[in-house]
């Protein structure tokens, strides 16, 4: 009888008692998705492909997940919701693997309970996971008069202190399980996601409503234009894909650069602090 895999919407959440397990995760296949599944110590994980996307970013922690010898597969975005777990349970096809899951029979086109058949037979293995560089990075460039903007390579390393800020993230804007409190974890001025290839159901675009909701600008960045999982790449080469009727009231539109888009929400921002200034609150 197999064992029952873990199946979470986010690989940010696995804890140590996981480790040793087979794991699903709605998570985008992207490099710090992958360490946070090596770090983990999962015996092998199924994640999304996110549109695959620029310089195949979704999928690139597979590869690296090679270099530990971690069978790694990815299910097409269009077949399920990504930041679903149980949706990549019930409705996942596998669209790449890397070679120790290649190696166990898992392949392209099959089921993710197929997969899973496979990546039963992955040993456990003792693994040195290495530390990744610095996933939150103060945009300097862009920070003024009092308006702070931070580049966050997953939205898991999320602060108390963001409250307020403007975040540029690497992480896909789809909804954790569909629950629009997992939105973003404060109340944000405005940020920004990768749209992750749009996907099953328009998931990966769903944060944006649930911020509306909030009175967050939000927006995200074609998965094509900037590589998912990296908040610089988002900041640095990002162009707008979908915006939020928050953020199209500050004057974001489909097309703009991340830049730009940074830029909008900065001067909203610092407006809003002038105005609180003012009038002595």
């Amino acid at each position: 009888m197999l064992e029952e895999p873990v199946v979470l919407d986010s690989v940010t959440e696995l804890r140590p008692a996981h480790a040793g397990r087979v794991a699903v995760c709605g998570s985008h296949g992207g490099v710090f998705a992958a360490w946070c599944a090596a770090a983990a110590g999962v015996r092998a994980v199924i994640l999304n492909d996110a549109g695959i996307g620029k310089d195949e970013a979704g999928v690139a922690g597979l590869l690296w997940l090679d270099s530990l010898g971690l069978p790694a597969a990815a299910l097409d975005h269009d077949s399920c919701r990504i930041g679903d777990g149980a949706d990549a349970l019930a409705r996942g096809v596998v669209s790449r693997v890397n070679r120790a899951a290649a190696a166990l029979g898992v392949a392209p086109g099959q089921s993710t309970a197929e997969a899973l058949a496979r990546l039963a037979a992955a040993p456990v293995v003792a693994r040195r996971v290495p530390e990744l560089a610095e996933t939150r990075v103060r945009i300097a460039e862009a920070c003024r008069e009092g308006v702070e903007v931070w580049a966050l390579d997953s939205v898991s390393l999320v602060r108390p202190e963001d409250a307020g800020r403007i975040l540029v993230t690497g992480s896909h804007g789809g909804l954790l399980g569909g629950r629009p409190e997992k939105a973003l974890r404060v109340d944000a001025f405005a940020a920004l996601f990768n749209d992750a290839g749009i996907g099953m159901e328009e998931a990966g675009v769903a944060r944006l409503a649930a911020l509306d909701a909030r009175g967050i600008a939000a927006a995200t960045v074609d998965c094509f234009s900037a590589r998912i999982g990296e908040g610089l790449s988002t900041w640095r080469e990002g162009v707008i894909s979908r915006v939020n009727a928050r953020a199209a009231a500050l004057g974001a539109r489909v097309g703009a650069s991340a830049r730009a888009f940074v830029e909008l929400c900065v001067r909203a921002r610092a407006a809003e602090l002038e105005r609180t200034r003012r009038e002595g609150r």
